[in-house]
């Protein structure tokens, strides 16, 4: 049986961030990189600061708790583009699989070496 892209997209927002964070970490750590840097796009892109972080871990909280709980989205997240996923990350429709791809976005250019003054879109 075919799962439907509906049924992918709700396992997806039910997944806990606990689950993704160490995926995340061991991406950059493989490329050189280290989970400081991880948690300092996280903490741009959403406004969770170390503890907040922690604390989302330790509860298991899924992600779509995780962006609907985010203390600030960064306003400048709109500024994030290109290709993850196979999938254009401006052009995604559903806010929440945007807010995913962001972040998903964000770690792949700390894994690629990009100066966190391009990731995290400063002037």
């Amino acid at each position: 049986m075919v799962e439907s892209a509906e049924h992918r997209e709700q396992r997806l927002f039910g997944m806990s961030f606990a689950s993704l964070y160490p995926l995340y970490v061991q991406k950059v750590e493989r490329k050189g990189h280290h989970r400081g840097e991880v948690d300092e796009v996280l903490s741009w892109l959403t406004g969770y600061d170390e503890a907040g972080l922690e604390r989302v871990i330790a509860d298991g909280t899924d992600l779509r708790a995780f962006f609907a709980e985010a203390p600030a989205m960064n306003p400048n997240a709109s500024l994030i583009t290109g290709v993850i996923c196979g999938m254009r990350v401006e052009e995604i429709e559903d806010p929440l699989m945007q807010q995913i791809r962001y972040m998903d976005k964000l770690v792949d250019e700390v894994a690629r070496g990009k100066k966190m003054t391009s990731i995290l879109r400063s002037a």
